[in-house]
């Protein structure tokens, strides 16, 4: 179990990025963060990911506090971030140092195969289109077994086609792994891609960053996009965004008038 404690993050400068915030996230749940910029959704991904530390409160994974990366938490990135020096099979295999080479190869062909890569294991990173580098690098964070993986924007920089099929390919991939799945956390300002790929979709309100609402759904999968269910769960998220973003400003406005009195 992944466990947020209260936790608050205020940069040197002073800005105070996140407040309060606390949650649990069980084992193979899909968990998706969502909300306007400012809200604190990079900064609580670092947090949980070990990439950096809290101002105040704990973060655990399994009652072991998180104090940097963690072997139990992979993150797969915006970008792809592949080494171009290595294969895709060796980017794939990044994470696997610890591991003997027939455990090794063996794990990679089986994530390349998941992600319909088993063909491009020998080429260069270099030779890919966008969306198979992407893949590679999903490929990588699902190596090592991860008990969380942590995705941040993973599809944003791609074209919208490309973007749908790889998330109903994530989708599809945590489905079949039935009850050793993976926790998959997303972070991602796009509605669609949190109703698709979470069942469970977070909302943040900035200012500074705090949960403001939760909106838990079970849709069937794989999702359609044109459904009415689907449509319904959107209006749910759209309609708690802009409730987020209009208390924001109006606390935004209440500290101002104060600071004038």
């Amino acid at each position: 179990m992944l466990t947020v404690s209260d936790v608050g993050k205020t940069y040197p400068n002073g800005t105070r990025a996140l407040h309060g915030i606390s949650l649990k996230v069980e084992r193979g749940e899909t968990v998706a963060l969502v909300g306007g910029s400012g809200c604190g959704k990079s900064t609580l991904l670092r947090l949980i990911a070990g990439l950096d530390s809290p101002s105040e409160g704990k973060l655990t994974i399994d009652g072991e506090t998180i104090s940097g990366p963690h072997p139990k938490i992979g993150v797969v990135f915006q970008e792809p971030r592949l080494l171009p020096w290595l294969t895709v099979s060796a980017n794939a295999g990044f994470m696997l140092e610890g591991h003997d080479v027939t455990t090794r190869a063996a794990r990679v062909a089986e994530r390349l195969a998941a992600v319909g890569l088993a063909d491009k294991a020998d080429a260069w990173p270099r030779e890919l289109s966008g969306g198979q580098a992407q893949r590679v690098a999903i490929a990588r964070g699902l190596a090592p077994d991860p008990e969380v993986l942590i995705l941040d924007e993973p599809f944003s920089a791609l074209d919208a086609l490309t973007k749908a099929d790889l998330q109903d390919q994530l989708a599809a991939l945590w489905e079949a792994a039935g009850t050793a799945r993976t926790t998959l956390l997303i972070v991602t300002h796009d509605v669609d891609e949190a109703i698709v790929l979470a069942d469970r979709i977070i909302v943040m309100q900035p200012s500074p960053g705090r949960l403001f609402a939760e909106i838990v759904h079970d849709l069937p999968r794989p999702r359609e996009r044109t459904s009415d269910g689907f449509n319904a769960i959107r209006r749910q998220v759209l309609a708690a965004l802009d409730r987020s973003l209009s208390g924001a400003l109006d606390a935004r406005r209440e500290l101002r008038a104060a600071g004038a009195g």
